[in-house]
């Protein structure tokens, strides 16, 4: 091999990684473990390979018509209205949107941002996976790409952010059950560790405190947040020797999988329990019975989030901005109809 020809190519097929993992060695990124940094440099001495850093900056600083978008659940339908949103936005503009998804991998995210940094992209939008830190994305930062985190906000991040009102939206649901007459209501799914559930939670239990309703943390039932942990949710929380009469989801798609688990029970949502999810995506106005929920609008997040990247691209200095988008309750079938008329119905 002529060595002044050596690329990240040669690299990463004589360690035996990938393109992305040989870029983060030569970034210096803590994302890559230390047995592999290793391999990665020992092929680098002996391949002789020469790091052109000022090259590389001026790559990764060069504008482009490429926004990336990084989320980290694309089975999750509400991120791919998220970047559906963001992608008529970015065309409109005359951009092109570059997707990847990590499936809550802080070290996949590691790597497709890299990979989106060599192909020059001008800014990014990301739902960031679980456990990142602002540590992560402060490459992004010095490099001077403008960045917008949606969805979960990273503390201490020198970034934009879009967010919801969790708080409200959680809180409103649970009023709007104990106004069915709803007692032992339920918060289900969600993975515990992350700021959206904890941001929920709080306005779990101020829904249940403006209704002199008890904070019981047995009701507190935590999960991935996704159909099949909306199945197991629920299936935990019917074994309670009190069991909750309705619950309020993390988001529609454990909602949907909760309703899945109280058929495999024989019982009906909205009929025998009342479930709210969270986010309104196009699948709840559908199912059978259509879902109440918490309308964040996915889409319309989308578009948000990516009108403040093309406004920091535009203006050639990022300068964060962090926003709280509105929620509102939308009220269908599947909240039930509460606790009061289902003791009418079983006494009939």
């Amino acid at each position: 091999m002529n060595k002044g020809r050596v690329t990240v190519v040669d690299i990463a097929h004589a360690a035996g990684v990938s393109k992305s993992t040989v870029s983060l060695v030569l970034q210096g990124s803590p994302l890559v473990n230390e047995a592999t940094r290793a391999k990665v440099n020992a092929v680098i001495r002996d391949l002789g390979y020469v790091y052109n850093r000022a090259a590389a900056n001026l790559r990764q600083t060069a504008s482009s018509k490429i926004v990336g978008i990084v989320v980290n659940d694309l089975t999750n339908s509400f991120f791919a209205e998220l970047a559906v949103g963001v992608d008529m936005v970015v065309q409109s503009a005359g951009y092109v949107q570059f997707l990847a998804n990590t499936a809550e991998s802080v070290t996949r995210q590691g790597e497709v941002i890299a990979s989106m940094r060599e192909h020059g992209i001008s800014g990014l939008v990301i739902s960031p996976a679980r456990g990142t830190e602002a540590a992560d994305l402060k490459p992004l930062v010095a490099s001077g790409i403008p960045v917008v985190v949606v969805v979960r906000n990273i503390a201490g991040a020198k970034v934009s952010s879009l967010i919801s009102d969790n708080r409200a939206g959680a809180r409103a649901a649970v009023e709007h059950l104990a106004g069915l007459g709803h007692r032992r209501i339920a918060f289900l799914g969600g993975f515990p560790d992350t700021a959206v559930f904890d941001e929920r939670r709080v306005g779990y239990r101020e829904g249940l405190a403006a209704a002199s309703l008890e904070v019981a943390d047995d009701l507190i039932v935590g999960s991935a947040p996704s159909r099949a942990g909306g199945v197991d949710a629920v299936q935990r929380a019917l074994l309670l020797s009190d069991r909750p009469t309705a619950a309020l989801c993390f988001n529609d798609a454990v909602a949907f999988g909760v309703c899945d688990g109280l058929r495999s029970r024989r019982m009906e949502p909205g009929v025998d329990f009342g479930v709210v999810g969270f986010d309104d995506v196009i699948e709840a106005k559908t199912a059978v019975p259509a879902l109440t929920t918490i309308s964040v609008d996915p889409q319309g997040m989308g578009q948000r989030a990516a009108q403040l990247l093309m406004k920091q691209i535009n203006a050639g200095k990022p300068e964060p901005e962090a926003l709280t988008g509105a929620v509102r309750l939308v009220v269908r079938q599947s909240c039930g109809i509460g606790a009061k008329r289902q003791e009418w119905r079983s006494a009939v």
